[in-house]
């Protein structure tokens, strides 16, 4: 029911979860310079003498700090550590994990800055006032594992005193997805909001905040009864009682959960595993909407209501079953709205509007983006399918748009946004979309496992990387090389191999060596190899023998790289898998610096291309960022612009846009043009001629040495990402990594590896 929980199966193992959490920089969260430091007046500006302009501003006018400084895009992330997660009250300093996540949730859906803060008391009054006087430093407050029913008073204190959004997501997140959820389901069972039965088994703060919610919404109070550990709270109750839960008591003779279910159209669960019987399913009503999202182990699976009925509508807390209820589809894209209109408290009316929002997201037709995460499969609006997933890239102008409209109707939002489509239109823009696209291969692979063979799996990291690869459900990893090396590498390293998903192949005691023996000669027989020489390659190198493996199909995909250079790995490969018929061989490699994705080419093969090569690695690169969810707009770069300077290499780039215009592609180019012309909407408005749109996001370079230079420059300097090169154009799926590459980065070539096997 929240943003961090999921499955009960683990993904990852303790020592790998510690290794992320503590590799290079510890932590999650770095603070980064929006402006130049690079000159004696860039600090002149930045600090004294310059930054007395903009304080005398704020002085004058309280509302200029969202102008000047970082307030207006600030959230602070609180916590004292009193139920973090489904562990407990383990204290501030425990959580501290949790909230820097949180933060880095933020950034990552909704491109909203955020620091963690936590507080070490669990006195109420002193936490809020620690809370109360940060208000001049941030755009809104997050709360986050704070304890029912402290957390009730804390928020609403805070807002009493605060002038800025104050939200407990734990609270608020949970009511708004579910109740987006409810929404479509009584939709789907023909329900009215009026006349449903509604029953919520558990009274903590997410179980309180739904209630108040859904009545907020229209809800007939006397049409719901909520249940604790101790039964119905009907009114008139004494035991175990507190104000939140009197508030909601019914007017009813029913006392046990089991009772009030009965006949019931709707169940909530917030509460734990197993609380609800078959029987208390077998006596609701007919189609009943069952929301079981205590984690995490639901009150009951959906398998187990399949079992009892084939009528019900289930969402659960889990992200390995259909209808998550997950927080992360609310709270970034709520606080990104509210901070957009400077709002002064997120409302029942912005918390209505996201779940509307959502609901209504739920039944478009999903696209590509999204359907490729379901192998070409679309979910659409229906039992499975009430809620939208949380890569849905449409989620960030849909919430945003709605919660900040509906702030500006109820008069909370102190700045008004004229043009909403326009703001869509900006939401869209800040979206990181090769994270969305990273998350889509992830699902698509799980929906469809494939089998990856690791060429190196002697390497401890290769090893770790493929155990990694069947934590998260991928597929099966086939770990090639010595069986007593790999296990004694395993042993030291503290790796367990015996798991479901795991094969160990050794190539020389394979029953399967004559075939590729035979399978790779009849490849090489007339390129001068002798079949002595292919049995020696198939015998003694792993890539040989893994290359052959998946071009004969006992595997679907195949990663190398990690102890030797791309191009020799490269060299192994391409002896014993053949181009696809139609395409051309290269590498791509994906920048990502400050939330603009941008596709180089090629990065991996062609050392001096000519007009022709060049040509055909634009289209070939094109398609790539098409399959990813772009809209290709590639330019050819050169030293020079359109004719300005003149040289050899220049006119090789002018002959590949002529022969580009001869084949009539279907992809925005242009060139040759130098790399800040395509990369600026400033300086590319000095040639109106350009045939471009906008900005470039997919670069063709001139040679593979000014590729390879570029982009290892801009990953060494910091501030961008570079995510392969993704070898693309072979018949069969294959990546090469870098040497040394990490096991994070391994799995992630392996996805991708996977992912390729599947188109």
């Amino acid at each position: 029911m929240n943003d961090k929980a999921g499955s009960t199966r683990t993904s990852v193992t303790e020592q790998e979860a510690l290794d992320f959490h503590s590799d290079g920089r510890p932590g999650k969260l770095e603070i980064t310079p929006t402006k130049p430091m690079a000159t004696q007046r860039d600090l002149s500006l930045a600090y004294s003498p310059g930054v007395a302009v903009p304080v005398l501003a704020i002085a004058a006018d309280a509302a200029k700090a969202y102008d000047y400084t970082t307030r207006g895009n600030m959230v602070a992330v609180i916590s004292n550590g009193t139920a973090i997660l489904g562990l407990g009250n383990l204290g501030a300093l425990a959580s501290k994990p949790v909230m820097e996540g949180k933060s880095v949730l933020f950034k990552r859906f909704a491109d909203v800055d955020s620091i963690d803060l936590e507080v070490d008391t669990e006195n109420v009054d002193e936490f809020i006032n620690c809370v109360r006087y940060l208000g001049p430093s941030f755009g809104g407050i997050n709360l986050e594992d704070i304890k029912a029913p402290e957390c009730f008073i804390i928020e609403s204190r805070l807002r009493e005193l605060m002038d800025i959004p104050v939200f407990h997501d734990d609270q608020h997140g949970t009511a708004i997805i579910a109740a987006a959820g409810l929404i479509n389901a009584l939709e789907l069972t023909g329900r009215d909001l009026k006349t449903t039965k509604l029953v919520c088994n558990g009274a903590g703060a997410a179980a309180i905040a739904c209630i108040e919610l859904i009545k907020a919404m229209g809800f007939a109070p006397e049409n719901i009864i909520l249940c604790d550990t101790k039964g119905v709270i009907y009114q008139g109750r004494t035991e175990g009682m507190n104000q939140w839960k009197s508030a909601h008591a019914a007017k009813t003779d029913r006392r046990s959960l089991e009772e009030a279910m009965n006949g019931a159209d709707v169940v909530f669960g917030l509460s734990q595993k197993g609380a609800f019987t078959e029987e208390m399913i077998r006596s609701m009503a007919d189609k009943p909407i069952i929301f079981a999202m205590a984690n995490p182990d639901p009150e009951i699976t959906p398998e187990e209501v399949a079992r009892i009925r084939d009528d019900a509508i289930m969402a659960t807390g889990r992200s390995d079953y259909p209808n998550q209820v997950n927080n992360v589809l609310g709270f970034p894209y709520i606080f990104r709205g509210a901070l957009d209109v400077r709002a002064r408290q997120i409302n029942d009316a912005m918390k209505i509007a996201a779940a509307q929002a959502l609901a209504n997201l739920a039944r478009e037709a999903v696209p590509d983006d999204v359907a490729a995460a379901y192998q070409g499969v679309r979910p659409r609006f229906g039992a499975q399918y009430i809620i939208p997933v949380p890569f849905d890239p449409r989620l960030i102008s849909a919430i945003p748009m709605a919660v900040a409209q509906a702030a500006m109707e109820s008069g909370v939002a102190r700045r008004d946004i004229t043009d909403i489509a326009a703001y869509g239109r900006e939401l869209a823009a800040r979206r990181d979309p090769i994270a969305a696209t990273t998350q889509s291969i992830y699902d698509r692979v799980r929906r469809f496992p494939k089998r990856v063979v690791f060429a190196e799996a002697e390497e401890e990291q290769v090893m770790r990387a493929a155990i990694s690869f069947c934590n998260q459900d991928l597929g099966t990893s086939i770990l090639l090389g010595r069986d007593d090396v790999i296990r004694a590498t395993a042993e030291k390293a503290g790796i367990d191999l015996d798991r479901p998903g795991i094969e160990i192949v050794n190539a020389r005691i394979s029953k399967r060596t004559e075939a590729y023996t035979d399978h790779l000669y009849a490849r090489l027989q007339r390129q001068g190899y002798l079949l002595r020489d292919v049995q020696r390659l198939i015998n003694n190198d792993r890539n040989h023998f893994a290359a052959t493996m998946v071009a004969v199909g006992d595997a679907d995909a195949m990663v190398t790289g990690t102890t030797r250079n791309y191009a020799s790995a490269l060299a192994d490969v391409r002896r014993c898998i053949a181009t696809k018929p139609g395409h051309r061989v290269i590498g791509v490699s994906l920048v990502v610096a400050r939330g603009r994705t941008i596709f180089v080419a090629d990065t991996a093969v062609h050392d001096q291309p000519n007009a022709e090569d060049l040509a055909d690695i634009a289209t070939e690169a094109a398609r790539v960022a098409r399959r990813m969810g772009y809209e290709p707009r590639v330019a050819m770069l050169a030293y020079s612009n359109f004719g300005q300077s003149v040289g050899e290499r220049s006119e090789r780039v002018r002959e590949a846009v002529k022969i580009l215009d001869s084949r009539r592609v279907d992809f925005e180019y242009d060139g040759e043009i130098a790399a800040d012309v395509a990369l600026n909407a400033t300086r590319m408005e000095q040639y109106p001629f350009c045939r471009l749109s906008g900005t470039a996001n997919v670069l063709v370079m001139p040679a593979i040495h000014s590729a390879s230079i570029a982009t290892r420059m801009l990953q060494e300097l910091g501030g961008s990402t570079l995510i392969g090169p993704l070898l693309v154009g072979l018949d069969k799926s294959v990546q090469i990594t870098q040497m040394g590459a990490k096991d994070s980065e391994i799995v992630n070539m392996a996805a991708i590896a996977a992912y390729n096997a599947g188109s």
